[in-house]
């Protein structure tokens, strides 16, 4: 199942595969889907919202049923149990405890003949977040994107999540997206619901930052829409690539590249080891720990085309190979984590020793578990704060310190050829401003 490469070189070749997973002659088959999608909801809107939602999820809805009731918002809490709403909260509360240390301060400097700069950061105005539904419920998701807005103070907050059968949302989704502070939720997904939130509809507010994964659909149209409106990021399926040494635990190991791949077929399950007999009883465990795996079918695809063990020389090796890879989560299960980490330039989030698995980070250690996929971790970062918020630059300058620069300024300014450029500081030079 899981197949063993010893070859740097054909482990290079292995690894640019599965980034490039989705990068195939489908995709273009998929964006003429998408563009077509988007501009019969910008021109037609909550009557285009319709007709994709009987189309793709199979649900007749009306105008009024797009969304959620206040008294679909009351009956969630009732339909989750006690341990499941506990759990919510302390999720809840260690990520917001973790997002309020990240909150960009506004700053003014002042300088030599009263110069001011600064910075101004304030939160953009509307904010929609995506929430998938499909094969699982995603209160975690609700969390992840929803804490962040309200940490940096965004005054409204939408959702939109596919419409489950029945045309109900998940209970557990509604009771997470509450106990972030949002009530405003739509029952609309896939392209369309991007549509929704970039170009608004009767019923749905135009935003000005969209956050939240989904399918391929979701995000090439989060791809198109981006520049009418912000966006956190383009992420692909999930990835994990866990470095171990023979200190790591084949069986925990083995879970931990099952907990990946469970996620979607495109899902990459990766393992870079420096143990050779470590390697074998991992792929072991593997297969042992499939035969009666709920997801089977899909965890296996996952595995046999996206599943990989990699055996090197060292963990200078392993780690060269990650940066390489630049995966969405890096697990260290390592003798001494802390070491290896200097190594480390690329990935989304570092899970550090044999006692930290992905799972912590993904429902409720704190930081953000919407992270960069398929090799952007080498530019991009984690969701967060900053996603939601932009600044200003703060300039003033005194009359002295104005003529000071002005010889600099109309130099710069006829090299450019901009003459109204100089004038704008020279009238004020000579009229003694």
């Amino acid at each position: 199942m899981l197949r063993i490469i010893t070859q740097r070189a054909e482990a290079q070749a292995e690894l640019r595969r599965i980034c490039d997973r989705t990068h195939d002659d489908q995709v273009l088959h998929k964006e003429a889907t998408v563009r077509e999608v988007l501009q019969a909801v910008k021109r037609q809107g909550d009557r285009s919202l319709l007709h994709y939602t009987a189309e793709f999820d199979g649900q007749s809805l009306k105008p009024e049923d797009l969304r959620v009731s206040g008294s679909e918002l009351d009956a969630a809490y009732q339909q989750v149990s006690k341990e499941l709403l506990d759990a919510i909260i302390l999720a809840k509360q260690n990520i917001e405890a973790f997002h309020r240390q990240r909150v960009p301060k506004s700053w003014v400097q002042f300088g030599d003949d009263e110069v001011v700069l600064g910075k101004r950061y304030t939160p953009v105005d509307r904010a929609g977040l995506y929430v998938p539904g499909g094969r699982a419920a995603y209160p975690s998701t609700v969390l992840m994107n929803a804490i962040p807005a309200q940490v940096a103070g965004v005054p409204r907050i939408v959702i939109c999540t596919p419409p489950g059968p029945e045309k109900t949302v998940n209970p557990a989704v509604l009771v997470a997206a509450q106990e972030a502070g949002i009530e405003e939720i739509y029952r609309v997904g896939g392209a369309q619901a991007i549509a929704a939130l970039a170009y608004g509809t009767e019923t749905i507010p135009k935003v000005d930052v969209i956050t939240g994964p989904g399918n391929i659909y979701v995000t090439l149209a989060k791809k198109q829409v981006f520049g009418t409106v912000g966006i956190d990021s383009l992420a692909g399926p999930s990835e994990v690539l866990i470095i171990a040494d023979s200190q790591g635990n084949p069986a925990h190991i083995a879970t931990d590249l099952l907990a990946q791949a469970e996620h979607d077929p495109l899902a990459a399950a990766i393992l870079i080891t420096t143990d050779a007999q470590i390697a074998r009883k991992v792929v072991a465990q593997v297969e042992d720990q499939l035969i009666d795996h709920p997801r089977r079918t899909l965890t296996e695809k996952a595995i046999a085309h996206y599943g990989v063990v990699i055996v090197v020389d060292s963990l200078q090796i392993a780690a060269e190979l990650s940066n390489e890879f630049a995966p969405e989560h890096l697990e260290l299960e390592v003798s001494d984590p802390w070491d290896l980490l200097e190594s480390i330039r690329h990935a989304g989030a570092i899970f550090l020793g044999n006692s930290t698995p992905e799972a912590v980070g993904d429902y409720l250690a704190g930081p953000n578990h919407t992270l960069p996929t398929s090799g952007s971790a080498r530019y991009a970062s984690a969701l967060g704060v900053e996603t939601f918020m932009k600044h200003s630059s703060l300039i003033q300058y005194s009359p002295k310190a104005l003529q000071k620069v002005a010889g600099a300024i109309d130099v710069l300014t006829k090299a450019e050829g901009l003459p109204s450029h100089g004038d704008s500081v020279r009238k004020r030079v000579q009229d003694g401003l």
